[in-house]
């Protein structure tokens, strides 16, 4: 086994020496002085001061503000309320006397006839698509300015001004329609059929006014 290396002993002389090297060095810290804490500026103490001061003043200002920003957001939301209110009143169609909406025979039957003419050659589809375009042209003229761009078939089968019986009728097209526009079903003899006599029904739909 290896021995242990013991330390040898240095004189008085040596030792001295050693240590005066070492006080001697610049990069060893041997002094520590103790900490002073800073003192703040006189400003920052007057500013203190001044905050302390006006404390109490300060919250009265908070909550009135607080007050005063609530009572903003109640007005303005009030006016958006009225002036939606405004918007949908203004949008509301003018009440219109009553007039004869008695179809016109020979349109009708002129429209008939060329849905006829495309269900023989087979082109079911298109015939029925121009049973329901041919509708809601009938409305138009029934309804001016009352048939928007943004209204699907569905929302113009719920307009007020459109007789139940007509509704009724109108409803049935526009399924079939869209079950072959969107569903990608094809219509055949019977949807053409029943899509026909229900124009029929909402050419000459009675109640109209």
């Amino acid at each position: 086994m290896e021995q242990e290396a013991v330390p040898q002993q240095m004189d008085e002389p040596t030792l001295a020496a050693r240590h005066a090297d070492l006080l001697a060095r610049e990069d060893l810290q041997f002094d520590f002085p103790a900490y002073v804490e800073p003192k703040p500026p006189a400003w920052a103490d007057a500013l203190v001061r001044f905050f302390e001061a006006i404390a109490p003043l300060l919250k009265v200002v908070f909550w009135v503000g607080l007050i005063v920003g609530g009572l903003l957001v109640a007005y303005f939301a009030a006016r958006e309320v009225q002036a939606t209110w405004a918007r949908r009143r203004r949008a509301r169609p003018a009440a219109q006397p009553p007039a004869d909406w008695a179809p016109e025979p020979q349109r009708a039957r002129a429209l008939l006839e060329e849905a006829d003419r495309l269900a023989a050659a087979g082109r079911f589809d298109e015939a029925v698509h121009l049973l329901l375009f041919r509708s809601i042209e009938d409305l138009e003229g029934r309804r001016p300015e009352a048939v928007r761009p943004a209204l699907t078939s569905r929302d113009i089968a719920r307009m007020p001004a459109m007789p139940a019986a007509a509704r009724s009728a109108f409803s049935r097209i526009a399924e079939v329609v869209e079950k072959s526009f969107f569903g990608g079903r094809p219509v055949g003899q019977a949807d053409f059929a029943e899509c026909r006599r229900a124009y029929e029904a909402f050419a000459f739909a009675e109640g109209w006014s």
